[in-house]
């Protein structure tokens, strides 16, 4: 399996459908601490629902459309990271994470979150990522704060969740600043 580490053991690698059971198992633990800002934690429910889910974004890395990395501690799974879009021709992707409620607070989500824009941008070429959170996620707006990015408005209603139309702060980051920021 590839990763890269993040910290003292601390690594971000690939989350495939072979991981299944232990990706809803994951779901199913946090599900209470993730259903309020992630649909697909309420919508995941088996470990068929987790492996379509991850066999979906499988085809969408073969596609160049998208990915979707574990963050392990330990080598126990605590969190991910997603390129939700990859949009190659625009140049532009959109970058979304999550991390169990015990993990939060060690700066993992910021070091993975940093790992994939240096890729998007140096690998890749991508010319802007962009970060959605509804903005009561508090810990989620700190984090694109904390990655340099600038907050560009709230698309307000934007898609349900829970019975309830939901807002989302978008904010984003160009390659040109993350090349200035970088020194």
């Amino acid at each position: 399996m590839l990763s890269s580490p993040l910290t003292a053991g601390a690594e971000l690698c690939s989350l495939e459908p072979w991981q299944a059971a232990e990706f809803a198992t994951f779901i199913d633990r946090h599900r209470a601490h993730l259903a309020p800002w992630l649909p697909w934690a309420t919508s995941i429910t088996d470990v068929d629902g987790a492996r379509h889910f991850l066999q979906r974004y499988a085809d969408a890395q073969r596609n160049d459309e998208g990915r979707l990395f574990a963050i392990r501690l330990d080598g126990a799974l605590i969190g991910g990271t997603v390129f939700r879009i990859f949009d190659v021709p625009s140049g532009v992707c959109e970058l979304g994470v999550w991390i169990a409620p015990e993990a939060q607070g060690r700066g993992l989500v910021t070091a993975a979150a940093r790992r994939m824009i240096d890729w998007a941008f140096g690998v890749r070429g991508m010319a802007r990522v962009e970060w959605r959170a509804a903005p009561h996620n508090l810990r989620s707006n700190v984090v694109a704060e904390r990655l340099g990015m600038t907050r560009e408005g709230v698309l307000r209603e934007v898609f349900p969740l829970h019975g309830e139309r939901q807002d989302l702060a978008v904010w984003s980051l160009l390659a040109s600043e993350w090349r200035t920021a970088a020194g």
